[in-house]
């Protein structure tokens, strides 16, 4: 970003395009430092070439300031552990069936975890937990499976806080009550990432992590002994589909060049990043996932998740990181809290951010 920034302050005739993470993009959005890419003579961003959740994501006042191309990578999902479903009573399979027919819910998921969680030895400890993993992910995804947010913009353009809303409200109570009623959490000596290996040891039903850790070359649970499989977060009583929350790299044009410019630099990142003619191949994402996991893993729930109609944009990302502006004392702290109590001693300092994001 800063190299973009001081090309935009003191520009020279190199012709170029910037790829930026995500958490990058709203402070060059916020001053004007980006070209529009819609209105361009020369490309159609409605074009399948286009990832239309990204253009969505970069998409501010109807004017789009950033693209990425082909399937998002598929980011927050739900493993489950086979055997220890197997040990409970649960055919795995039936969550693979329940997530095809549009069964696979809030209240489904919690009775699973009720029917797992145990004390196998009746010394009131618990010995077998309904899921670990990263809390953060499942409060954030929980609340887009509502159909809520925690950032948007109104009528006037600008960027405002949604986290009040009825959906994402319902959606932090609800994730932090399962969280705490079935959640293998931090012991004491544990580090941050407790959870990872935690996971392995194979005494939790599931795990919410993001779909790099298992599906990946070399992944966190590459050396699991137990087999495991995958569905998405399951879809909250508000929500209308199962969704994932992007976090593609964005590729933009600085805000330095004419139009005609512009329309080139963009016509040619087109050429350039489309596939070639005679050797597309639809499958090569899959790589070997297979080796990993069962097919029903890759071919229903990965394959879905790729599609644009389950990939959600948090507009955080506008503001600042999702640590920094949704973690800190807000998603990090709600173990010790309501979301709206949170809410309302977290509004000043968002709104501080959002009034520099829209110019006021």
């Amino acid at each position: 970003m800063t190299e973009l920034t001081n090309f935009c302050t003191a520009p020279d005739d190199t012709l170029c395009l910037y790829i930026l993470p995500p958490d990058f993009v709203g402070g060059p959005m916020g001053n004007d430092l980006l070209a529009k890419w819609n209105g361009r003579d020369l490309i159609d961003l409605s074009d399948e070439q286009w990832n239309a959740g990204d253009v969505n994501f970069m998409t501010v006042n109807g004017d789009v300031y950033g693209v990425a191309t082909g399937a998002s990578e598929p980011r927050q999902c739900l493993y489950f552990n086979k055997r220890v479903l197997e040990e409970a009573g649960i055919d795995w399979n039936t969550i693979y069936d329940m997530q095809a027919d549009g069964t696979w819910t809030w209240d489904a998921f919690e009775a699973m975890l009720k029917q797992i969680q145990k004390d196998t030895d009746n010394d009131g400890i618990i010995d077998i937990y309904g899921m670990t993993g990263s809390n953060v992910d499942m409060y954030r995804v929980a609340v887009f499976a509502n159909g809520g947010s925690f950032f948007g913009f109104d009528e006037n353009g600008d960027l405002t806080i949604t986290a009040g809303s009825d959906e994402t409200l319902e959606a932090l109570t609800w994730s932090k009550d399962i969280w705490n009623t079935y959640g293998y959490q931090q012991p004491a000596d544990g580090s941050w990432d407790y959870y990872k290996d935690a996971w392995k040891q194979g005494f939790c039903g599931f795990y919410m992590y993001q779909t790099y850790g298992g599906f990946n070359d070399n992944s966190e649970m590459a050396d699991m002994a137990d087999e495991w499989g995958c569905v998405a977060f399951p879809v909250g009583p508000k929500g209308s589909t199962y969704v994932h929350i992007i976090s593609d790299n964005i590729t933009v044009i600085p805000n330095v060049y004419d139009d005609d410019t512009v329309n080139k630099l963009a016509y040619i990142y087109q050429l350039w990043s489309a596939t070639t003619p005679g050797y597309d191949d639809e499958d090569a994402w899959i790589g070997n996932k297979y080796n990993f996991t069962d097919d029903r893993a890759v071919d229903e729930t990965y394959a879905m998740l790729r599609e644009p109609e389950h990939a959600a944009s948090d507009q955080c990302l506008y503001i600042g990181s999702i640590n920094d502006v949704e973690g800190q004392d807000f998603l990090w702290s709600l173990g010790g809290s309501t979301p709206a109590e949170l809410l309302e001693s977290k509004t000043p300092v968002w709104q501080g951010l959002l009034d520099t994001f829209n110019g006021k």
